[in-house]
């Protein structure tokens, strides 16, 4: 049995899900006429007290709408270097909008208000971009599933708005997450003017992110989209998956979490293992002394467990719900046997 570890994006539609999509009623949403999404965009929106949400085909494309509808070319977007609209999106920040950015935070990819005021160019220097945009990632992807303090993201957001700048959530695994603050998920969508929510990953739909945000700035999303590929027509198949993602998956989140931290106490007590990044969600990141993240990476996948490599001597792995109690505890088993 091979345990894939590599993301929560290998996972495959359950069963339940799937009876879902096929019965999926259809209609042609460039016209605005398929029900299934309407009723996520609707339903999403509604989960985190926004006015109106867009649904779109990945995480990527919803960052990346967003970064356009907050901007103009020439402006600046403040974030982590370690955000994902940084560096996993192919240059689609700069390409796409025009935009520089200025990093801030520390080595999980946080930061705080200060540093965003700090942050802040002067608007009456001709010479520096305007500073526009603020991107938060939550949970930090390259911080190893880092959560951020809801009390830093209250401060930021009130810095933004004193400042006039734009504030976005890129939610890639924005309710791994809510599952360990337990915050309430409207008091939370209240922080930002707009939200990226993944359904492909720690929530387990095949294909899917949706937009959130006010219904004015969904309006101007929704003509970036057509510019940026255009719309999906009958994605009510997609829609539906993302649906039963979200009434059925959220809850079962922990479960990853806890899979995560027996998998990190497990490789903290192996000798070529220098270090494992804190856990707090789905994600563990350690890195290794003596071998690289590549040849590491080998040794687990010839005994049967796929991770990642995350850099030169470091891999990551991430639980899911394709991974239950029983494989965890078999991959551990191996792990230690072979070790």
């Amino acid at each position: 049995m091979t345990i894939d570890l590599r993301s929560d994006t290998v996972t495959l539609p359950t069963p339940a899900m799937r009876e879902a999509m096929f019965r999926a009623e259809l209609g042609d949403d460039v016209f605005g006429e398929d029900p299934e999404v309407n009723a996520l965009q609707e339903e999403a929106a509604r989960m985190m007290g926004k006015e109106a949400a867009l649904f779109c085909s990945s995480g990527t494309q919803t960052n990346q709408v967003a970064i356009a509808a907050h901007t103009h070319p020439g402006d600046e977007v403040i974030c982590s270097p370690l955000s994902h609209i940084y560096l996993y999106e192919g240059g689609g920040t700069m390409a796409n909008s025009g935009v520089s950015v200025r990093f801030v935070g520390n080595a999980r990819g946080m930061f705080t208000a200060d540093d965003v005021a700090a942050a802040i160019n002067d608007p009456d220097n001709a010479h520096l971009p305007l500073s526009r945009l603020v991107s938060v990632e939550d949970t930090v992807n390259k911080g190893g599933g880092a959560v951020w303090d809801p009390e830093a993201l209250k401060a930021i957001s009130a810095t933004c708005r004193e400042r006039g700048l734009a504030l976005h959530c890129d939610g890639a695994r924005l309710f791994n997450a809510l599952a360990v603050t337990g915050m309430d998920p409207q008091a939370y969508g209240a922080l930002f003017d707009s939200i990226s929510l993944c359904l492909s990953k720690g929530l387990g739909a095949p294909v899917g992110s949706v937009l959130l945000g006010s219904r004015e700035f969904i309006r101007s999303a929704h003509r970036i989209r057509k510019r940026f590929g255009g719309g999906m027509r009958q994605a009510g198949f997609l829609a539906a998956a993302g649906r039963y993602a979200l009434g059925h998956h959220v809850h079962r989140l922990a479960e990853d979490h806890n899979h995560a931290k027996r998998m990190a106490e497990a490789l903290a007590q192996l000798p070529w293992v220098r270090e494992v990044m804190p856990v707090q969600t789905n994600i563990v990141i350690f890195s290794v002394d003596g071998h690289s993240a590549a040849e590491c990476v080998k040794w687990f996948a010839d005994r049967g467990i796929l991770c990642f490599p995350f850099g030169p001597d470091k891999v990551r792995m991430v639980f899911h719900l394709g991974v239950n109690s029983s494989m965890t505890e078999e991959a551990i088993r191996r792990i230690i046997i072979a070790a």
